[in-house]
């Protein structure tokens, strides 16, 4: 099992979309896959069609009741389960602050879970609080969604030097594994050029002692594209709502990265294939009929 925190502090950069349609591509692959709604703003669960009414169970019972995941999970779709969250989880950072161990709640809550999945997804808010931590302490992986502008490699920083804290302290399996470039335009200067000093300041970490030294920019590009907007008011993913977009293009060319490159993501009647060695990502998708 995998289990990967997508987290930014920076809000806004894709950090939900890249989690919600990673998670159903993963799943349209034949993958099982959990989503961990880690966001009181619960995002997420409103993206896969559950509505946050505060009556339902959430990741706060969880982390507050100490509630089972089982009674709290739900599932979406076929492969494809979620942990939901509401506006309540705003609280658990005020309530758990004198509690001992208050960042390791939820790693122990999933230690005696028996659910099985191939992917564990936690979908963190912007903020580097308790249930960032939480989602930190829990996760093997981080992947770091991130818009490619100057700004966000100041912020970007900041979010290592947290991964590199947590890592000494909490976890030591934790390591930094993937940016997601996300919002990208090909066309514009500003756009490559970022990505290039990304790319060179992760070469230059190579062999050092810490959670990035093996970090990649993924080869997939999530590029703007409206659809990817539209779907979360919808309680879909991508490829529940347009399947044929560039958006479910990416990112099922980004889970096909994830994986390897060893299964294709299956749209309906169709497996879309996207190689992983290519560089540009310029919509080279090769449908094939199942």
């Amino acid at each position: 099992m995998r289990t990967i925190a997508v987290i930014n502090q920076k809000g806004g950069v894709g950090k939900t979309t890249t989690t919600v349609n990673l998670a159903a591509a993963l799943a349209l692959a034949g993958k099982r896959v959990c989503v961990i709604d880690m966001d009181p703003q619960a995002h997420a669960s409103t993206h896969l069609g559950v509505e946050p009414d505060g009556t339902i169970p959430s990741l706060y019972d969880v982390l507050v009741s100490n509630k089972p995941l089982a009674e709290v999970r739900r599932s979406v779709s076929e492969n494809l389960s979620l942990i939901p969250s509401d506006i309540n989880l705003a609280a658990a950072e005020v309530e758990l602050a004198g509690i001992v161990g208050r960042e390791v709640i939820l790693r122990e809550a999933m230690a005696v879970d028996s659910h099985e999945a191939d992917y564990v997804l936690l979908d963190c808010g912007p903020s580097l609080g308790v249930l960032t931590l939480n989602a930190l302490a829990a996760a093997d992986e981080v992947f770091i969604p991130l818009q490619p502008h100057f700004l966000a490699l100041h912020g970007l920083s900041k979010l290592l030097e947290t991964t590199a804290l947590v890592a000494r302290r909490i976890n030591p399996k934790l390591t930094v594994s993937g940016v997601v470039v996300c919002l990208y335009d090909a066309a514009t200067k500003l756009a490559q050029e970022v990505v290039m000093d990304l790319t060179a300041f992760l070469t230059r970490s190579r062999g050092a002692n810490v959670p990035w030294a093996n970090c990649k920019v993924f080869d997939t590009k999530i590029r703007r594209n409206i659809k990817l907007a539209e779907c979360p008011s919808f309680g879909k993913s991508v490829f529940g709502y347009a399947s044929k977009s560039s958006g479910a293009a990416d990112y099922a060319a980004l889970a096909n990265e994830v994986m390897g490159g060893t299964a294709p993501v299956v749209l309906g009647p169709l497996k879309i294939r996207v190689p992983v060695e290519t560089p540009s990502r310029q919509t080279t998708v090769e449908p094939v009929v199942a």
